[in-house]
């Protein structure tokens, strides 16, 4: 009895030898990885809070500038060019008169159709006395039939109608502003000889421009008529003008792009044919949005560290949405008022020790 007491009373305390070294291993354990995170220097971060707010999505496009009122001015008839009278870049006011054709032959048709329009008048008058009662009586039912056969029949239907042609070709031969702007790509010199249908110049309002730009099929929802844009010219080392959406065109090219009209608020420093650049700002309401920087990759898939009991990193997997340059909208992963890190944090891990510092 004494004997087995004996052994039974070595054997609890073994057991309670071997719990107690246990549960001091762990507790050194625990104590050893306090002591390492007391031991490591913390990170400092610069941090911004997750906002729930309308993301301003930017819809990038390049284009060329053109001019609203851009007419091109062609001639109507043949002829010599004897008169130019403005160069590429003068203004012009709508009626002005830009040049004149050789005018000789017009003359001589219009004199040769007065003639023969005092000839035809001549013959009628004539023809009238034959029927002087009837233009007496006063009787219209009776009096219009023979009038319009008697000018039928004297050639005076046809004399007038060849006076407003010869008018009209005389006309042709002056060639006059079509609207108000600047000359641009004159064509002929003085001198010339020129058909129908060739071009003199063009004639371009300056004041009135718009950049046409492409957008990609899946952005043009997001776009509409009056929409701000900004204007950023290629090589004006970034100077930002302001303009509108003024036209949609309903039809996707074979590249999968829209062709878009931007009209231009404040021309300044712009001329037509140059190379442009449209940021079109399509708000996007009741979204959660961080900064750009408080957005990195790992193991290929994107994350966000936030910051937890005032001085440790979280790792967050998150799924973002649309990127503007500046700020990136989260969809799932995070919640509105939560301290994002947006410095040091690339190599940042998990619980890692983090100093939130100011500006």
């Amino acid at each position: 009895m004494p004997m087995r007491f004996y052994f039974s009373a070595l054997s609890c305390f073994f057991i309670l030898f071997i719990f107690s070294c246990s549960e001091e291993k762990a507790e050194s354990n625990e104590q050893s990885m306090d002591s390492f995170r007391s031991e490591v220097e913390a990170t400092p971060v610069r941090v911004a809070l997750s906002e729930k707010k309308t993301f301003d999505y930017l819809i990038n496009a390049s284009g060329k500038i053109e001019a609203l009122d851009q007419l091109k001015v062609i001639f109507e008839r043949s002829g010599y060019l004897t008169e130019l009278n403005v160069k590429e870049g003068d203004y012009v006011e709508k009626g002005k008169i830009l040049a004149k054709l050789d005018q000789t032959e017009s003359l001589f048709k219009l004199e040769k159709a007065k003639i023969n329009l005092k000839n035809a008048k001549a013959t009628y008058q004539s023809e009238i006395l034959s029927f002087d009662g009837i233009f007496t009586s006063g009787d219209s039912a009776r009096i219009i039939p023979v009038r319009d056969q008697l000018m039928a029949k004297s050639g005076l239907f046809t004399a007038q109608l060849e006076l407003k042609e010869a008018e009209l070709d005389l006309e042709k031969s002056i060639i006059k502003a079509p609207t108000s702007g600047r000359v641009a790509d004159l064509q002929v010199k003085t001198g010339s000889l020129v058909n129908a249908g060739d071009e003199l110049m063009e004639i371009i309002n300056p004041s009135q421009l718009e950049l046409k730009v492409k957008v990609l099929e899946s952005d043009i929802h997001m776009v509409s008529i009056g929409q701000g844009a900004e204007i950023i010219q290629v090589g004006s080392g970034g100077t930002q003008l302001s303009g509108k959406v003024r036209s949609i065109n309903p039809k996707v090219d074979e590249n999968g792009l829209v062709l878009v009209g931007i009209q231009v608020t404040e021309s300044k420093g712009l001329l037509p044919g140059m190379n442009a650049r449209a940021i079109i700002k399509a708000p996007q309401s009741n979204s959660i949005v961080v900064p750009k920087q408080a957005v990195v990759s790992r193991s290929g898939r994107p994350v966000v560290f936030t910051v937890v009991n005032g001085n440790e990193s979280k790792w967050n997997y998150v799924e973002p949405g649309k990127d503007n340059g500046r700020e990136v909208e989260i969809l799932e992963g995070l919640e509105a008022g939560e301290t994002v890190i947006v410095t040091n944090n690339l190599q940042l891990a998990h619980q890692a020790p983090v100093q939130p510092v100011k500006d």
